[in-house]
């Protein structure tokens, strides 16, 4: 006999009423994979239903009519009954208490878990505490199967099954809190693998895919126990190398490229020859944190790169590069704030007829006025805001500015340069076109110069470019050219209007036979294309003769006057009205 009490009556049930509860059980459980209980606590003794042995199939009825010897066969945690029933907070009000609870059922060591949900309600004897549970047990493992595969799937990659990289960073925030606290060591790859963009180009990216899950699968065969692997982004791997010296480091490093690089990847387009490049890192030695791991070993790994494809490279301090990001950072906020308070102001420079000396067009340089009064010059300004990508914001400005003084002096013809992101940006294009429908008559007086290397670099897109800006009315001009070795062919293509030659082949004209040559066809075959000419960098009158002789169209450099910040049309014509005014002085004295 056992008893269930609440706070009023207290109710005795028989063995007898027992054996009938379960056998009131519904016929459906067997259907549903469940059994039903009676647990009586104080006796350590469970009552089961008749369809027991169907539901947990192979497990002793004698170890599962005992709490105690049932206990041992749950997984994980042996306890999870107990806690749940025994050692709760809540408290009998008279109903029962409902508790749901899952674990794992191994009736031996060689069978696999049977994973089950228990359902069920227990009652307080009279001192508070359980003395009697009944419930239902269901087989779960399906749902629990589920349940694995969906941790698995959020903490690895679905096509190589190692790590993700978000359980990458996890694992090396791990490695680096236990290094610390018994201050071992360890290392950080990454490893890339080259050109994998040319392979989904040149084969589709199911061939790219079987290449990177065949270079996953030597790696992982050449770590060590306990060494960790997860797929960093789409073409890197992290490996988290345990108790790694430099010398190991080195060592591992060249395993993992001759494992890649000394056999060939089988596909089914046919065998593909592929390398990786290694970066890597001591921790905690040069990272204390994943982030400063994770990135300066993608620092490492870019170095590797830029040097050999199919190299290893460590990373080391390096003074150097430190103070450039000092001053990248410096500069940056110069810029942004400059922006922002309008202190990015124009210089120009005249560009002037070879053979007449008057002026042709001005070209306008940017120029940012320092809170010392000084101003900074285009090569301190322009690199670092391409490398920052800040060179957008700037080249916007620069357009405004440009665009302003057009509009206030309407017999004036400018030049600016723009980066080569802006070729593309379609806020640039947007900009463009507002500012020119505002400023009627500005188009048609503006030339946009772009650098040689950025018109050989995509020819289709920069011919989009120049053809669009020419049906605005504006001119087209290539910047710095011969630097890049563009061929005259597709300056045809691309249809533009002046080149302007490399100041490096202009300045020693005068003493070099080979820039005298150099030069000289340049400007006849430009002549040939009708296309006009600009040298750059004039430095004396020698070479400004000597240009004049074959030709050249304009002229600009150190001999006709630099870029300043003042507006020189406005000097020339205030010089041009005091020439008229002395010139009419002594008619007037007569």
């Amino acid at each position: 006999m056992t008893a269930a009490q609440n706070s009023n009556v207290t109710v005795m049930v028989t063995a007898e009423e027992d054996d009938l509860l379960l056998s009131a059980a519904p016929r459906i459980l067997e259907t549903l994979g469940q059994a039903s209980f009676v647990w009586d606590i104080a006796g350590d003794s469970i009552h089961w239903s008749g369809n027991t042995g169907d539901v947990l199939h192979g497990f002793s009825p004698d170890v599962l009519s005992q709490a105690s010897k049932f206990a041992k066969l749950i997984e994980p945690k042996s306890s999870v009954r107990s806690d749940a029933v025994l050692n709760g907070s809540a408290k009998d009000e008279g109903s029962g208490v409902l508790y749901q609870i899952e674990y794992g059922l191994r009736a031996a060591a060689s069978v696999p878990v049977l994973w089950v949900e228990e359902t069920g309600r227990w009652f307080a004897g009279p001192d508070g505490h359980a003395v009697r549970a009944e419930g239902i047990l269901r087989i779960n493992s399906e749902h629990h199967a589920r349940e694995e595969q969906l941790l698995k799937l959020s903490q690895h990659d679905p096509l190589t099954g190692e790590l993700n990289r978000t359980r990458l960073a996890t694992a090396l925030a791990e490695a680096i809190e236990e290094a610390a606290r018994f201050r071992s060591s360890f290392a950080f790859m990454l490893i890339g693998i080259d050109h994998l963009a040319r392979l989904n180009e040149a084969f589709g990216f199911d061939v790219a895919d079987e290449v990177i899950f065949e270079i996953s699968r030597r790696i992982r065969t050449r770590l060590r126990g306990g060494d960790v692997m997860g797929r960093f982004s789409g073409n890197k791997f992290g490996l988290i190398l345990k108790n790694c010296t430099v010398d190991d480091k080195r060592a591992a490093a060249e395993r993992f490229l001759s494992a890649v690089r000394d056999e060939v990847v089988p596909t089914r387009s046919g065998p593909v020859s592929v390398t990786v490049s290694i970066g890597a890192i001591s921790a905690p030695r040069y990272a204390r944190t994943p982030e400063e791991a994770m990135s300066r070993t993608q620092e490492a790994l870019a170095s590797a790169k830029a040097r050999r494809r199919g190299s290893f490279m460590a990373w080391r301090p390096n003074v150097e590069r430190d103070a450039q990001r000092k001053v990248n950072i410096r500069v940056t906020d110069e810029i942004v704030t400059a922006l922002n308070e309008r202190r990015i102001v124009m210089a120009f420079e005249p560009v002037v007829d070879t053979a007449s000396r008057e002026s042709a067009f001005y070209e306008a340089l940017v120029r940012m006025r320092r809170d010392d009064g000084e101003f900074s010059l285009a090569l301190d300004i322009v690199p670092t805001a391409e490398k920052l990508g800040l060179i957008r914001l700037v080249d916007h400005r620069v357009l405004e500015l440009v665009v302003g003084e057009l509009h206030a002096a309407p017999d004036v013809q400018m030049s600016l340069n723009i980066s080569p992101d802006t070729t593309m940006d379609p806020n640039w294009w947007a900009s463009i076109e507002s500012l020119f429908r505002s400023c009627p008559g500005v188009a048609e007086r503006l030339i946009v110069e772009i650098t040689e290397t950025v018109a050989i670099q995509d020819l289709d897109d920069v011919r989009g470019f120049v053809t669009r800006l020419k049906n605005l009315g504006s001119r087209i001009a290539i910047d710095d050219f011969g630097a890049g070795y563009t061929s005259f062919r597709n300056l045809r293509k691309l249809g533009v209007d002046i080149v302007k030659i490399d100041g490096a082949f202009v300045q020693n004209i005068a003493r070099s036979s080979d820039d005298r040559a150099f030069v000289q066809t340049m400007i006849d075959l430009a002549h040939r294309l009708d296309i006009k000419t600009v040298a750059e960098w004039v430095q004396d009158e020698e070479s400004a003769g000597l240009l004049r002789s074959w030709g050249c169209d304009y002229i600009q450099g150190r001999l006709i006057g630099l870029a300043g910040v003042g507006r020189p049309w406005e000097t020339a014509s205030a010089a041009a009205g005091t020439m008229s005014t002395d010139k009419r002085a002594p008619a007037a004295a007569i």
